[in-house]
């Protein structure tokens, strides 16, 4: 389906704990539920992509241990390609996910581990592999030497690039003019624009920013409120899509931008691919889970002929 992606990035462990609320300092709380599966915002990202029918290769780093087993075995199920290098002095990435028994929020800590060894180097070895792409994604779990690397040698060779600056950072003022398109989320937004987004009108003055330190276009994800599209003409809302009740939004910004990036590559309009990523997203968070939670080709297209 469409052009293949390349995506670079990062595959953790999650390592899922629901609870009432998270333990104080100190503080031992009994949790109500436990779960391990496959992770990493780029793992995620691949995994959307894949299982919605195009062509993906992951660049990443693992270590030689049971969580590289693991992602191997998720890449092989969803249909991506790994380019990996392989690290045994290092180990498999990582996430603590607490999960808000109440209302499914979430908060994370992520151990990147070998993944964060990725280079400037590791990039150029794969930089054929980049040129080959018709769309190229990543975020910022790698270092950010690796993730402007990437950039570069797609820019240079006309693919079309997407930035998921997540988890926030202090960003090179280069890396924004490398980028088609940037698709923070409201708190990233803010933490890269100073900007904070509560309000469309809010998303649309952060994008403007955006697009003032160089994006071609920005796309402000809002959660329940869908998503914002700014291309330098003019800023378009899409509205989210409900497919029923919500479980775990954990992996929702990840099929996003694995919806989006697939919108993009199947030769959709930017407000299109919106509108896909928007509909992949709204699937993802009926169910538990992060790359388990993304939905196929089918059930998109049944959400986007239903709505």
């Amino acid at each position: 389906m469409g052009k293949p992606i390349v995506i670079l990035g990062v595959f953790v462990a999650d390592t899922a704990y629901r609870a009432q609320r998270p333990p104080r300092m100190g503080e031992t709380v009994l949790g109500s539920g436990f779960k391990l599966g496959p992770g990493g915002k780029g793992s995620n990202q691949a995994v959307a992509a894949a299982r919605l029918g195009c062509e993906v290769s992951f660049i990443t780093r693992l270590g030689r241990d049971p969580f590289a087993e693991m992602a191997l075995k998720t890449w092989r199920e969803a249909g991506v390609v790994p380019a990996v290098i392989e690290t045994p002095e290092s180990y498999t990435g990582a996430a603590y996910i607490f999960v808000e028994e109440g209302t499914g929020n979430n908060a994370i800590i992520v151990c990147p581990g070998a993944a964060m060894l990725l280079s400037a180097e590791d990039i150029d070895a794969k930089a054929d592999l980049i040129r080959s792409a018709g769309v190229f994604v990543t975020q910022l779990e790698q270092p950010i030497e690796a993730a402007l690397s990437a950039l570069r040698i797609a820019r240079e060779a006309r693919v079309t690039t997407i930035l998921n600056p997540a988890p926030a950072a202090e960003l090179p003022a280069e890396i924004f003019a490398l980028c088609d398109y940037a698709t923070p989320n409201e708190t990233e937004a803010e933490q890269l624009t100073g900007i904070r987004v509560v309000s469309k009108a809010d998303a649309e003055r952060a994008a403007a920013a955006l697009l003032d330190k160089g994006v071609g276009a920005a796309v402000i994800t809002l959660g329940e409120k869908g998503a914002l599209l700014h291309d330098g003409r003019q800023a378009r809302h899409v509205p989210a899509f409900n497919a029923g009740p919500v479980v775990e939004t954990t992996g929702a910004g990840d099929a996003f931008n694995g919806g989006f990036a697939v919108g993009l590559a199947s030769g959709r309009s930017p407000e299109e691919a919106v509108r896909f990523g928007c509909a992949v997203a709204a699937i993802s968070v009926t169910r538990p889970g992060t790359a388990p939670s993304m939905p196929s080709l089918a059930e998109v297209e049944a959400l986007l002929a239903g709505s």
